[in-house]
């Protein structure tokens, strides 16, 4: 019994993956619909015309896992697949990876247009949280 009450305790204890972007951006609340869109670079631009500049962590990384399949509600490695297809038939390009959270706080901060994710305790006033529907 006592197994089958841990990943409940684990998955109480992580702080949830918020949606983030540089704080320019005027768009404070996306939907499901256009946040996969745009993590899955088929909208490249804000809905205010402003180009969208997608950051991630690497696939293995669980942070990224958590956010991709809790708020997109895809597998890390689907979006991969949608990544390398546009990759290798030059209809478009991959996001920018990065390798921490503190990396991706400092990116999305400094790049206008900038669109990723962050644990809780990474947040500061240099990113604003995008709500998500």
């Amino acid at each position: 019994m006592l197994a089958l009450s841990w990943p409940s305790v684990a998955v109480a204890d992580e702080s949830p993956v918020l949606l983030v972007a540089h704080p320019d951006v005027r768009t404070v609340r996306l939907t499901r619909d256009n946040t996969r869109a745009i993590f899955a670079m088929r909208q490249r631009t804000w809905p205010d015309g402003q180009a969208v500049r997608v950051h991630v962590l690497n696939n293995d990384d669980p942070v990224h896992g958590r956010f991709v399949k809790e708020r997109l509600a895809v597998y890390p490695h689907q979006l991969q697949l949608a990544w390398d297809r546009m990759v290798f038939s030059g209809t478009g390009q991959a996001p920018t990876r990065v390798f921490s959270q503190a990396e991706m706080r400092e990116r999305i901060a400094s790049t206008p247009g900038a669109l990723g994710y962050l644990e809780r305790e990474y947040l500061d006033d240099r990113v604003q949280v995008v709500s998500m529907e």
